[in-house]
């Protein structure tokens, strides 16, 4: 793991017109923070380990998991750039709540607890983005316990598919899933693995998803016509 501490810089005059920008903030406003590099399946915090600081996502993506005192793994959400995670530690938790492991090569800045607290009362624009993804998290966690319990297992990984393609963040046709396995998949969305199989080569042969470079264990492409299976009465 390479890391470096950022050089603090004087914040230059911001547009109010652009759009928003949660690195180029943080680059540009002089936050101390650490920059670190994971690769796939490093484990960035485990369970149990100090709760000292907030994460932002610059590039790749992250697994969040929990594991019983039975020792059975439950993946409660996949991460990708420009998200947070960690924020556990600004409402008073000690200790990690859950593992957060790099699912593909990433890069991750670390921004000590008093520092982000710093930031969110001096900085009142990115406050209230930080607001708007903390609420946009909650939503996501109701909407898919929802998922959970009202839709079919083709319809919850359509959505987890589209979900981790970030569709909606930008407009693009297609989007790339970082590569994830389909254990991993099952996981999330309650299911067993041969489902998962027989759904991703279902949409596979109606070309809602391909694989960018014709084997399963290459990067996912995701269409956004994958949303008809998600809209699909």
């Amino acid at each position: 793991m390479n890391i470096n501490r950022a050089a603090l810089r004087s914040p230059p005059r911001r547009s109010s017109k652009t759009v928003f920008n949660a690195q180029q903030f943080l680059d540009s406003v002089g936050v101390a923070r650490q920059t670190a590099e994971y690769r796939r399946n490093q484990v960035i915090f485990a369970q149990g380990d100090p709760s000292t600081d907030v994460l932002y996502i610059k590039k790749g993506g992250v697994r969040i998991s929990i594991v019983n005192e039975n020792g059975k793994e439950a993946v409660v959400a996949i991460l990708g750039t420009t998200d947070f995670f960690g924020e556990g530690c600004l409402a008073g938790q000690n200790l990690r709540m859950a593992t957060a492991t790099a699912i593909s090569p990433t890069i991750v800045m670390a921004i000590e607890k008093r520092e982000m607290i710093r930031v969110l009362h001096t900085e009142h624009e990115f406050s209230d983005r930080f607001i708007s993804f903390m609420l946009g998290r909650n939503i996501r966690i109701e909407e898919d316990l929802v998922d959970q319990l009202f839709n079919s297992s083709e319809k919850r990984l359509a959505r987890t598919l589209l979900l981790l393609a970030q569709f909606g963040k930008e407009d693009k046709p297609q989007r790339i899933v970082p590569k994830i396995s389909q254990e991993i998949l099952a996981e999330m969305i309650g299911t067993t693995r041969s489902r998962v199989n027989f759904f991703m080569n279902k949409f596979r042969k109606l070309g809602f998803i391909k694989y960018n470079g014709g084997d399963v264990h290459d990067e996912l492409l995701v269409d956004s016509s994958l949303l008809s299976v998600v809209l699909r009465d």
